[in-house]
């Protein structure tokens, strides 16, 4: 009797034995399950975000797809810390077994699948949860995830048949999700840390494997208690594991969970608005015509320059992997190597927030009561009220509410209905109450900035600003609107009179101007300037005090389509010019990116620079894909070009730009102010010997705007970022841009002749001064 029953029991032994190898065999094979091919275990499908590095070698960002911000990070780049806190506290016999420790396997099924002890420990090994992550979907139920598991034991036997043990702890760390956009244990280290994986301390590298068991429950952001008990839990596994002592193990227990958090978000951070317009550029499509509306006519014509002229426009739309297949931005783990200088963008992004902040005071206060407002008073009401129920419309809230099927007055109501909300203040996010009607004309009030830095020469783009805050304020200032230039674009009038044979000296009479339009209308223009009134004076100073009559009197002299097509040969794209005598003074439109280009031509004997963003693309393994170079034209003689230096040089040292030697800079330089009618827009361009600078400052829409020239005028409102920004720079010594730099002139160069071609080395002085003493 006892033999048959022990008989019945081996022969039950070897039944089950045998059905788990058929199990698990037709598992390996994929008959029951699903099993990953050969080549998908060899070369898992990871998604790596595509960093974007400044000129300097720091991130300024990535581009990936939602929880898939995963930058890729080698075993050698790893901390012992991560490696030891993780072995300990996930797998501690990782080393020994070959996918399943069976010693942990089976006293998690005795205790707690028999005893339902929680706190038994997993019999999960790293590489049966690296299986998990890679291949199994999220299970809704505990019947579906027991069937799983069997599949991830042999996933994970045959991970470690193709990986070695550094590998696979490099893929584990390199896919866990540790939340918070912080995908991968580099982008974890960065966000939560500061540093670099290489760079974790034994207490943050047991912070972050704590995160292993429950990145949601042990969320150091939301629960930092919670996360240090689980951190000290993971420290005593290291203490027990011989990796460190019970008396760093104490002293680190001991220790407040520290964090620098910074959050991982496509607005936050550096260089937003330059990201996201090479975002842009990058992922751009081939123009198709039908695909445009019939205002968008104009973007339509630059996107068709770009996409046969401009190697980077739409690069991952011409570019071919070696499968054939294009690339992708968010998932590919490229790296973007900039022109831009962290150190440069930061002096700028500084540099924009202060000026702005102190200059939306003296806004608030003057609008401060008047029922228009932000809005001029030389408007009426009813077009402000359109103006806001435009805006509303144009509104998320509006579109939303509008798809839900809600009615006019529905939707009214709910805009004119007090709510909680938070608001932008530069003095950081406000809770407040008040009405979304109330918001959208409380955000109108902030005025708006442009800003673009690049070098003459090689038209490395070195800061871009496109606006007080990415976050609330999207739409781009630096190189996708435009606005009207105003007086800055005399230097292009000047420019066209030099290559017509004036010079800096020829003089005029300073007398009330009226010419006439094509259309034989009257046109007289309004000067601010009523200095040395009936006088004989230069275009040098014509040009240096931005008088209107001197201008407007040269332009007479000169054809207005001439210089519609010099704008164009200085890089000015938009087709809508009007080529009258009015256009001297500035009322075309011109983004802040053409304006800086445009001017590189002075510093630069001629040759205008167009901006350059990107000097390299590699892959993942660093293998260069693309280069690029500088697009470089001549768009006025050399001659010219040293008789525009002479005169705007002095618009800094004798004239309007005088403010800007008040605020610090004592560089050599040239620049040019710019203001237009009732102040809606004020620029500044300005340039040295090694860097050209362009600001604008105006409001959302041209109504808005100060009421007088105190606060107005270009002067007020672009020259002090410009300051600010350029004493940054020159203080920032390790940059190697020198204040002491001066524009040099050939041996012999007189600006009030013609010098002919101008060919021989420049003299070691400039004397530029001498010509006017």
């Amino acid at each position: 009797m006892i033999k048959n029953i022990i008989k019945i029991l081996w022969i039950f032994l070897a039944v089950i034995v045998l059905a788990c190898v058929t199990v698990f065999f037709s598992i390996a094979k994929g008959w029951i399950g699903y099993m990953p091919p050969v080549e998908d275990l060899e070369n898992p499908n990871y998604k790596f975000a595509t960093q974007v590095f400044s000129e300097d070698g720091k991130v300024l960002g990535t581009y990936s797809f939602s929880k898939e911000n995963r930058v890729y990070v080698g075993y050698n780049d790893l901390s012992p810390n991560v490696i030891n806190a993780l072995i300990a506290t996930e797998d501690v016999r990782f080393a020994e077994h070959s996918g399943i420790d069976a010693i942990a396997l089976f006293r998690a099924i005795v205790k707690r699948g028999l005893l339902f002890q929680k706190n038994a420990g997993g019999g999960s090994t790293i590489t049966q949860q690296l299986s998990k992550q890679l291949y199994s979907p999220s299970a809704d139920n505990v019947m579906e995830r027991l069937f799983q598991k069997p599949i991830e034991w042999v996933i994970a036997v045959k991970l470690e048949r193709y990986y070695t043990k550094e590998e696979i702890l490099t893929m584990y760390l390199n896919k866990f999700d540790f939340l918070n956009n912080a995908v991968g244990i580099k982008t974890a280290a960065n966000t939560y840390f500061g540093c670099e994986p290489k760079d974790l301390k034994i207490e943050e590298a047991a912070t972050l494997v704590g995160m292993c068991k429950n990145p949601a429950l042990y969320n150091p952001v939301r629960f930092n208690e919670r996360s240090r008990g689980r951190r000290n839990v993971v420290l005593d596994q290291m203490r027990k594991a011989g990796y460190i002592t019970a008396e760093e193990c104490d002293s680190l227990q001991a220790l407040p969970l520290t964090l620098k958090y910074t959050r991982v978000d496509h607005k936050e951070g550096m260089a937003t608005y330059f990201r996201e317009y090479l975002r842009g550029v990058l992922n751009a499509k081939k123009p198709v015509k039908g695909d445009y509306r019939g205002w968008q006519m104009q973007k339509f014509y630059e996107d068709s320059l770009d996409w046969e002229n401009n190697p980077l426009f739409g690069w991952c739309e011409k570019n071919m992997k070696k499968d054939g297949s294009k690339y992708n931005l968010y998932t590919d783990g490229l790296k973007i190597y900039t022109t831009i200088d962290s150190r440069m963008q930061q002096y700028a992004e500084e540099a924009v927030e202060e000026h702005l902040k102190e200059l939306q005071g003296y806004f608030f206060k003057e609008k401060k009561g008047r029922k228009k407002a932000p809005y001029s008073n030389r408007i009426t009401q009813e077009q402000v009220d359109e103006i806001l129920a435009r805006t509303m419309k144009q509104s998320d809230r509006y579109r939303t509410m509008k798809k839900a099927g809600a009615s006019d007055a529905q939707i009214e109501k709910a805009f004119n209905t007090p709510e909680e909300m938070s608001v932008f203040t530069w003095n950081g996010e406000k809770d407040t109450i008040m009405t979304p009607m109330d918001s959208i004309r409380y955000y109108k009030h902030f005025l708006r900035a442009g800003f673009m830095s690049m070098d003459p020469h090689n038209g490395h783009v070195k800061a871009y600003v496109g606006g007080p805050n990415y976050n609330y304020f999207q739409y781009d200032m630096a190189m996708v609107g435009r606005r009207q230039i105003g007086s800055t674009m005399k230097p292009y009038v000047y420019s066209l009179a030099m290559e017509n044979g004036f010079s800096p000296c020829d003089e005029m009479r300073h007398v009330e101007f009226q010419g006439f339009d094509e259309n034989g209308k009257p046109w007289a223009p309004r000067n601010a300037n009523n200095k040395r009134y009936g006088e004989m004076v230069t275009l040098k100073w014509g040009l240096a005090n931005s008088d209107n009559w001197i201008t407007a009197r040269l332009m007479s002299k000169l054809n207005p389509y001439e210089l519609k097509r010099l704008l164009h040969s200085f890089g000015v794209r938009n087709r809508e010019i009007v080529p009258s005598i009015a256009l001297c003074l500035g009322p075309c439109e011109i983004s802040v990116g053409e304006m800086v280009s445009a001017y590189t031509a002075f510093p630069n004997k001629g040759i205008r620079v167009a901006p350059m963003f990107v000097t390299r693309i590699e892959d993942s393994d660093g293998n260069v894909l693309a280069t690029f170079s500088p697009e470089m034209e001549e768009v006025i003689s050399v001659s010219s070009a040293y008789k525009m230096l002479v005169m705007l040089r002095a618009v800094i040292n004798e004239g309007t730009g005088g403010r800007v030697r008040r605020l610090g800079v004592k560089a050599d330089m040239g620049g040019k102010t710019g203001t237009t009618n009732y102040n809606a827009d004020g620029w500044f361009m300005g340039f040295t010997p090694s860097l050209v600078s362009g600001c604008w400052v105006g409001g959302e829409e041209r109504d808005i705007h100060f009421d007088t020239m105190l606060h107005g005028q270009g002067a007020s409102m672009a020259l002090p970022i410009w300051s600010k920004y350029m004493v940054k720079v020159l203080g920032d010594k390790t940059l190697g841009y020198d204040e002491n730099e001066t524009f040099q002139l050939p041996e012999g160069f007189d600006p009030c002749k013609d010098n002919g071609d101008v060919n021989s080395e420049p003299a070691s002085e400039t004397g530029l001064d001498d010509f006017f003493d």
